[in-house]
């Protein structure tokens, strides 16, 4: 492949990386305490978008507390699997094959 069109095919995937991040602000995930309690949603790209908390738990802080951080960390390790799935689908379906460049996007 020449230079110049490989310039083009790495301007087209930046391009694309950029379309799928935007899209990913619309992919929602759902998280919840085992309880149902405490529910979190928050985009693909690790932005929360809601947080509903059930009365019981106003009363406890620190069970409060709790759930919050479990239930967050479990909806961004989810949006995290997403986002990276989706970004490296891109990434390497229009990336030419370089040798050594596969390792760019581990």
């Amino acid at each position: 492949m020449d230079l110049m069109g490989m310039m083009g095919k790495l301007k087209e995937t930046q391009q694309k990386i950029e379309d799928t991040k935007k899209r990913l602000d619309t992919v929602l995930i759902d998280e919840q305490s085992a309880d149902g309690l405490l529910k979190v949603t928050m985009t693909a790209n690790r932005k929360v978008t809601s947080i509903s908390i059930d009365d019981a738990l106003l009363e406890d802080k620190e069970q409060l507390e709790d759930y919050l951080i479990v239930t967050l960390n479990k909806a961004i390790a989810k949006a995290t699997g997403v986002n990276e799935a989706e970004l490296d689908a891109v990434a390497k379906m229009d990336m030419p094959m370089i040798p050594g460049m596969d390792n760019l996007f581990k």
